[in-house]
Formats: structure tokens, sequence, C-alpha cells
């Protein structure tokens, strides 16, 4: 993330300082802004931040969009609080997401949010190629904690859903440059807890040392 203006720290957790994935992240971050002393870092809190339903106007607004037509009046109206998000995760040069994995995927209100943001004319489009991402150039740190162990090596990680939506849906709107730090397993006993933690924190200080 060299030369980076601003980072945006999408917080998915409801836990606060309890949240193992937040540990992880605080020590991405500190390590991080002594790296990028200059960088400023936008912190969204999901569970602070009020998002907008998606009502039936909004709706109708993305098929208008996928028409290839504009907003009329009315429908702008009830996009401004979309369009906020949609500026507000543009104006952004790198991202940082704090997610920790539920029911094998992501948390409700990270889902909530990037249905909000991800929107035709916006952060993709359709050509006679395909469809074009137009969030280009720019990186993502995903940190989860998982309460299993989810790695390649375990059993469990046909259950994984969370990386490979999180690597799909924002692929699509051209972030490909993604990098996973999972702390797992976090309810499998206080040792295993403390080994998966202090593994992803060792992770994370490297990481941010090399971005």
């Amino acid at each position: 993330m060299t030369n980076m203006k601003q980072l945006l720290h999408i917080i998915a957790t409801p836990r606060g300082e309890e949240s193992s994935t937040l540990k992880v992240s605080k020590v991405f971050l500190d390590n991080f802004k002594k790296a990028h002393p200059d960088c400023q870092i936008d912190e969204l809190n999901l569970y602070s931040a009020n998002l907008p339903a998606l009502t039936a106007a909004m709706v109708s607004g993305k098929y208008v969009l996928l028409g290839g037509k504009d907003l009329a009046k009315d429908l702008k109206k009830a996009w401004k609080p979309i369009e906020d998000h949609i500026k507000r995760f543009l104006s952004a040069d790198g991202y940082l997401i704090s997610a920790p994995m539920w029911n094998f995927n992501i948390p409700y209100l990270l889902k909530q949010y990037i249905d909000i943001i991800i929107q035709p004319k916006y952060l993709f489009q359709y050509t006679a190629g395909g469809v074009e991402g137009l969030v280009k150039n720019r990186k993502m740190v995903i940190i989860t904690s998982r309460g299993g162990d989810y790695s390649e090596a375990s059993p469990f990680h046909k259950f994984d859903y969370q990386e490979p939506y999180l690597r799909a849906i924002f692929g699509f709107v051209g972030i490909t440059d993604i990098t996973f730090v999972n702390a797992q397993p976090m309810n499998m006993g206080p040792e295993l807890e403390a080994k998966g933690l202090e593994k992803a924190k060792a992770e994370a200080v490297k990481l941010a040392g090399a971005l």
C-alpha cells in the first residue's frame, strides 16, 4: 500500500475489546501506522453505523442502473444513503476488514454493507466484453477469527465459505490483491486459542511491515 493516504477499516464484529478479531487488527494497525505515519485511518464500525435498509425504492434504483439508465429525481433521494457509503468506500486507497466467521460465513451486517455499496455504474459496469470492476489498483487485508480450524489441512476446510465469498465479491469489483489473516481455532480450549491468536498476530505484524 505504497503512498496510501487513506485506509478504510471496516469493523464487522460487535464484541469490541473482547473480540479476537480486533485483537489481531489492533496489532496490524499499530504496525501499519509505524510504516505509514501519514496515512489516515477511517474507521467504519458497522454495528454503530446505522446502515440504510434496502427498501423497495432502493432496489428499484438498482434495476434502473442495471438497465443502463440514470436515476430519476425521486430515486436519487432514496439513493443518497447508498451513495454516501459508496463515496466513503471509494475514497480509500486500501481496506482492512475485521470480520469473525459466523456460521461458516460473514456477519449479517457485513453482508448488508456489501449489498449497499456494490452497485452498477459505481463499483462495476457491464461492457461488451463482460463485467468490468471499477475499483482498481487497491489492496485489501481481511482479518478473521474462527471458532474452529478451517485451514487447508483441516477436514473442516470445506465449510469455509467466508474467504471464498469475500475473494469472489471483491474480486468482482476489481479488488484482487487480498490477503487473509485467520486467527483459529478460538473455541477449542485456551491453549489452542492462545497459540492461534499469537500466530495470527505474528502474521499481522509481518504483513503490516511488508505493505
